[in-house]
């Protein structure tokens, strides 16, 4: 990572369409090195379509992505090849491999990238990320159906972290959860982007999770960006959709849950 580059990310103008149906148009917004970015919006306003297309697995009508200073789009295969062991992505529902232990998912980004790395250490890395990612030792060898909707996400993450990357995306990573668990995930988040130094590009709609971990927040909206900030400084916008967002009954109940906490020491 570029220490002197403030920006992980940078998107400028870019423009996503289903045949009639515009998604982004002309949309921009930087991810700023070693923060948590929240990515909220309505159903529809393409924040899952946003990360793909980050990731290159959605190809833009128009626009340009940078991702440590390099670009995305039409820049060369090897450099291109170089960012994609930079990130680690976590699908919806932590999408593991059904026929594949949880550190035989675990492995698949490292045999892809390391062909070369033997089984032993291959193991040797899974055991230590199922760890990491807060999942008991004796889950490595089991399948994804023997696993918790908890422990699946957390599953998941365990192979967004198998290259150790220095981007991470995380895809609606509470979603399903109980509020207990939702809670731990968002308290394991917070401690591996500080520990690791990590950079998490967080969609979400759980307002819980926006006030305990994001640094900032990007609304989408109107087939952009139409709003990045804090939430204090998202709740002085006169949008009408962050204000019912944020100023709803769930929005004040997550605020106020926030304020009742005892202030934490650095």
């Amino acid at each position: 990572m570029d220490l002197n580059n403030p920006i992980a990310i940078r998107i400028r103008g870019i423009t996503n369409a289903f045949g009639d149906q515009v998604v982004h148009q002309e949309l921009d917004l930087d991810v700023r090195n070693g923060e948590i970015l929240g990515v909220v919006g309505g159903s529809g306003t393409g924040k899952s379509v946003l990360m793909r297309t980050i990731i290159g697995l959605q190809q833009p009508s128009a626009g340009e992505i940078e991702i440590f200073g390099d670009p995305m789009i039409g820049g060369d295969p090897e450099q291109q090849l170089d960012l994609r062991r930079r990130w680690g992505v976590m699908f919806q529902g932590g999408a593991l491999f059904s026929t594949l232990t949880v550190a035989e998912n675990i492995q698949v980004p490292l045999r892809e990238f390391y062909p070369q790395l033997g089984q032993t250490l291959l193991d040797e890395i899974a055991a230590y990320k199922v760890i990491m990612a807060g999942l008991p030792a004796n889950a490595g060898p089991k399948y994804p159906s023997e696993l918790s909707g908890g422990m699946k996400k957390r599953a998941g993450l365990a192979r967004a972290l198998a290259l150790d990357p220095q981007l991470l995306f995380l895809d609606e990573p509470t979603a399903g959860l109980d509020p207990i668990a939702a809670a731990a995930f968002d308290t394991l988040t917070r401690n591996l982007s500080r520990t690791l130094g990590l950079t998490v590009f967080l969609i979400t709609h759980d307002l819980d999770t926006l006030h305990a971990v994001c640094d900032r927040v990007a609304v989408l909206a109107d087939h952009k960006v139409v709003a990045v900030g804090t939430i204090s400084e998202l709740l002085a916008s006169d949008h009408p959709w962050i204000q019912a967002y944020f100023n709803g009954p769930r929005g004040r109940a997550a605020s106020a849950a926030v304020a009742s906490q005892p202030v934490r020491k650095a």
